[in-house]
């Protein structure tokens, strides 16, 4: 089509040479004085004038002709995409396994949370007071250990008169104090509110 407009545009310019070259005739033949002559040259340009309108209006046609399948075109493309764009997010889907399979994955996470919240329950807000007892004890151990403080060597002899060489004056404290000071720092912590 674009070629065929080209030569259309051609076809124009030499209507235009021709008539122009009618009207000189016609000028020529008045100044001779032949009459008859300048009529028949303005008529065949008359005739030209009037191909030339009729290319004019079959140029119009072509040009909306061509402005319509560019579009077309331009709309076969972007439907070429839009198939393309369907079939990736097909497999997209096929590959994720569909709402089923999104579904029991969450699913299953879900179940792996509820679980871990159990064992947390249970290893934090389970244990007996005896072994929170014993992991404080351990903890205390390390802190001493870490910050250096050397744990007394264990006593070879009478306890009652180890701790009278040791320290006559220092109060000691009893594992049942000990335990007892512990439960109640434990729930003086849970009667704490929490600060967000």
């Amino acid at each position: 089509m674009k070629v065929q407009r080209d030569r259309l545009h051609q076809y124009q310019k030499r209507i235009k040479l021709i008539t122009d070259r009618e009207t000189e005739v016609a000028r020529e033949c008045l100044r001779q004085g032949n009459k008859s002559k300048a009529l028949l040259a303005l008529r065949r340009k008359r005739y030209q004038k009037s191909l030339l309108t009729k290319t004019d209006q079959q140029l119009a046609q072509l040009e909306a002709l061509t402005s319509d399948v560019e579009f077309a075109l331009v709309q076969k493309d972007v439907l070429f995409g839009l198939q393309q764009g369907t079939s990736v997010l097909k497999e997209i889907h096929k590959e994720m396994g569909g709402l089923e399979k999104v579904e029991m994955i969450l699913g299953e996470s879900e179940e792996a949370r509820e679980y871990q919240k159990e064992i947390n329950d249970m290893l934090g807000g389970k244990m007996s007071n005896q072994d929170e007892d014993e992991v404080e004890d351990e903890l205390e151990a390390m802190e001493r250990e870490v910050s250096g403080v050397k744990l007394p060597s264990a006593p070879n002899g009478n306890l009652a008169e180890q701790q009278q060489l040791d320290l006559p004056d220092a109060p000691t404290e009893t594992p049942a104090q000990k335990a007892k000071r512990r439960r109640e720092a434990r729930a003086r912590e849970a009667a704490e509110p929490v600060a967000a």
